[in-house]
């Protein structure tokens, strides 16, 4: 591509010399300008990955993976349509519903709750709903007995705990010869779960499903749906667009994908944007490169004039600032790269010695159910960062280069 001559001289002027001492300051700010802007995506990416799992995690442990359900939320003969699901070898387990809107009621306190009746086996098997209950567990949710889980935030802003009673309010109306009444039910709390999702630990209110059934008016073998886990959450949609060809017309199916759409969205464009926005950090450092660059050439003029008299070609000069520029923008990345690996890999340990030293708390556990920076660090990330800042430092180059290969020998020379 260029003469081994360009090589040298290139790496030549990359040296620090007596009387171009401010020259080098410029070259050693650029460099670590880009390494700066490249540590700074890997480590914000990588949190930002880790965040994302996280919340994935959190959401995927408490909603299916894909939900079968039929008219009006309601699936008739449930066993019947379990049976023709399981048969899907990529349907890890599934696990009857029936869901509902209602009103907690304990004393002057009234608000309106999400309630879901399971069956505490089968649950376990498409949820980690058993492993989020602080008080009491999953289990102690016996048919007839109407007890019921409630979320943290929902049983702090009641004022119940395990033990109390709580009334809850349906839509459904009795007829009564005063007219009509909602329909009450005292149930009793048997256990507290807190999730980390203000929308869980607010708003769900879980019980037996043959409670729920009962409270909602569900005929025998009636409920709203089943959840359902499968073996490979990527591929979702294309199972459960298999098995609406297998299921009754009648029946419908969702998956994750379609439900929460919105939500994993929102993550992609907000990495895409937070990628963008540090990518200019970079920018900066580049364009330092350009006036770096171009005050060599300013200095190098005669330099330059010389080498032309003795027979380099323009081509042969462009390509020594090139070599000078890359090398730096080069230096700078790989510094990045390895400063960014680290950071994201030991973020947690430098935000607690960071915490230690400050005497703050950055994430407080009483604020943030997340007291620890999560970080996951992909290698395509680091590929494309890395990538990204080599070709903005060498496309930095390009215009000083130019500048120098036009310089002309007898206008440089004609002072000297």
């Amino acid at each position: 591509m260029f003469h081994p001559l360009a090589l040298f001289i290139g790496l030549r002027y990359t040296r620090a010399k007596r009387r171009s001492r401010f020259i080098s300051f410029i070259s050693v700010s650029s460099m670590l300008g880009v390494a700066l802007g490249v540590t700074a995506l890997i480590t914000v990416l990588s949190v930002m990955n880790g965040f994302e799992q996280e919340l994935r995690q959190r959401i995927l442990g408490m909603v299916a993976h894909a939900i079968v359900t039929g008219p009006a939320d309601r699936l008739l003969d449930w066993p019947t349509t379990a049976a023709m699901v399981a048969r899907d070898p990529q349907v890890a387990a599934l696990a009857p519903y029936v869901e509902g809107q209602g009103m907690l009621v304990e004393g002057p306190i009234v608000t309106g709750i999400t309630v879901r009746g399971v069956l505490p086996t089968q649950e376990a098997l498409v949820s980690t709903l058993p492993t989020h209950v602080r008080d009491g567990k999953l289990s102690d949710l016996v048919p007839g007995a109407f007890g019921i889980l409630l979320g943290q935030d929902l049983a702090n802003h009641l004022g119940v705990g395990v033990g109390d009673k709580v009334t809850l309010v349906t839509p459904q109306a009795m007829v009564t010869p005063v007219g009509l009444l909602p329909r009450l039910k005292r149930f009793t709390v048997v256990g507290i779960f807190r999730v980390g999702m203000y929308e869980y630990d607010s708003t769900l209110a879980v019980t037996h499903l043959q409670d729920a059934a009962r409270l909602f008016r569900f005929a025998p073998q009636e409920v709203s749906g089943l959840r359902l886990a499968l073996t490979n959450l990527d591929e979702a949609p294309l199972i459960t667009h298999r098995l609406a060809k297998e299921l009754p017309p009648s029946t419908r199916l969702s998956d994750l994908t379609t439900d929460h759409a919105s939500f994993f969205h929102a993550i992609h464009t907000e990495q895409t944007v937070m990628f963008l926005i540090l990518t200019l950090v970079v920018a900066v450092a580049a364009f330092n490169i350009v006036a770096m660059l171009v005050m060599v050439v300013t200095d190098k003029e005669p330099d330059i004039a010389i080498l032309r008299t003795l027979g380099m070609t323009p081509r042969t000069v462009l390509w020594i600032f090139v070599v000078q520029g890359t090398i730096i923008g080069t230096v700078g990345t790989i510094l990045g790269l390895l400063g960014g690996i680290e950071l994201a890999l030991h973020v947690s340990s430098w935000v607690s010695a960071l915490e230690r030293f400050f005497g703050v708390h950055l994430l407080s556990p009483e604020v943030y159910y997340i007291t620890q920076l999560p970080s996951v660090m992909r290698t395509t990330d680091i590929m494309q960062i890395g990538s990204t800042a080599f070709v903005l430092c060498l496309l930095a180059t390009l215009y000083p280069a130019w500048r120098a290969s036009r310089v002309q020998p007898a206008a440089a020379l004609r002072y000297e």
